[in-house]
């Protein structure tokens, strides 16, 4: 029994010294694990700072594309830089889309172009839309190239006008669709771009420019009249004139009497009567339409007076 029981504890610290042995493993991964955790929680921490680099970088990026979309000047040299075209490329363009160049052209110097732009712009326009429609691209180029500039000297009407053509010559463009290394989407782009910041940033600074740009204009082939309540008055006292005058030659038509003239045959006496039956016609509608044509003058000059109070 005493040796039973020396034997159990004599064995004891040897179970004490395998159990010491056992656990020495564990404490030395719990030791690595440790490590290993400070070392991640130290990379880590030494990637924080450049966080704020990138966010910044993307903010400073973000700004600065945001003051290029905002000037009109940069915008308009994009445009320019779009229209530096080969020489013989509108040339070579299909018929649809020459004829859709066309368009463009005539949008953009569509109207009274010189008084809405001014002199220098006005014309610059017109030159680069008959260059467009004669299929000149290194003329088209060149003019291109005078829009930057001329920005700067615009007027806020002008701006605004240029603003409205450029941004429908350029739906015109985009009509086109894609072609070739995508040439003409890019222009579409880039002048409805600009066409759209002018227009916002533009806004008339007087009353004056206000009732300038509101003028109506009357267009007939190359003659432009800008409409105003004397110069309808004026047309309406002509077109009184006009009809009274035309009334009297058409009564004196009628009070001549057909058996007054001597016809040298039945043919002629035929031909005098119908042809005076013609003249009345001809000034009983002249008289008529000459009327109706001083009444809505005389309503048209009042409806211009009265927008202008």
């Amino acid at each position: 029994m005493a040796s039973s029981i020396h034997h159990h504890y004599y064995y004891h610290p040897l179970l004490l010294h395998s159990s010491t042995k056992l656990c020495s493993p564990k404490s030395l991964y719990f030791d690595k694990f440790s490590n290993s955790h400070l070392r991640n929680s130290l990379t880590f921490s030494t990637h924080v700072p450049k966080m704020p680099l990138t966010v910044a970088l993307a903010l400073t990026q973000s700004d600065s594309q945001r003051s290029f979309n905002s000037d009109p000047q940069a915008l308009l040299q994009e445009l320019a830089n779009n229209l530096d075209l080969p020489p013989d490329y509108f040339a070579t363009l299909p018929n649809d889309l020459r004829l859709d160049l066309n368009d463009a052209a005539f949008d953009l110097s569509n109207g009274p172009v010189i008084d809405e732009c001014g002199q220098e712009l006005g014309e610059t326009l017109l030159n680069l839309a008959r260059a467009w429609e004669s299929a000149d691209s290194l003329t088209s180029s060149s003019l291109a190239k005078k829009l930057p500039s001329l920005e700067t000297s615009l007027t806020e009407g002008a701006k605004s006008a240029l603003g409205k053509r450029l941004q429908s010559a350029g739906r015109r463009f985009q009509s086109m669709g894609q072609y070739g290394q995508g040439e003409l989407d890019r222009i579409a782009k880039s002048m409805i771009s600009a066409g759209k910041l002018l227009s916002e940033t533009a806004m008339p600074t007087s009353t004056e420019e206000r009732s300038k740009d509101e003028t109506r204009t009357f267009k007939f082939g190359e003659l432009q009249v800008e409409l105003t309540p004397e110069k309808a008055n004026v047309g309406a006292v002509i077109a009184v004139g006009f009809a009274i005058l035309s009334w009297q030659v058409s009564q004196g038509i009628q009070s001549t009497p057909e058996n007054s003239l001597q016809y040298a045959n039945e043919n002629a006496m035929m031909l005098a009567k119908s042809l005076r039956v013609f003249l009345l016609v001809i000034f009983y509608s002249s008289t008529l339409l000459s009327g109706f044509a001083s009444i809505g003058l005389a309503l048209l000059s009042r409806q211009l007076k009265s927008k202008g109070e």
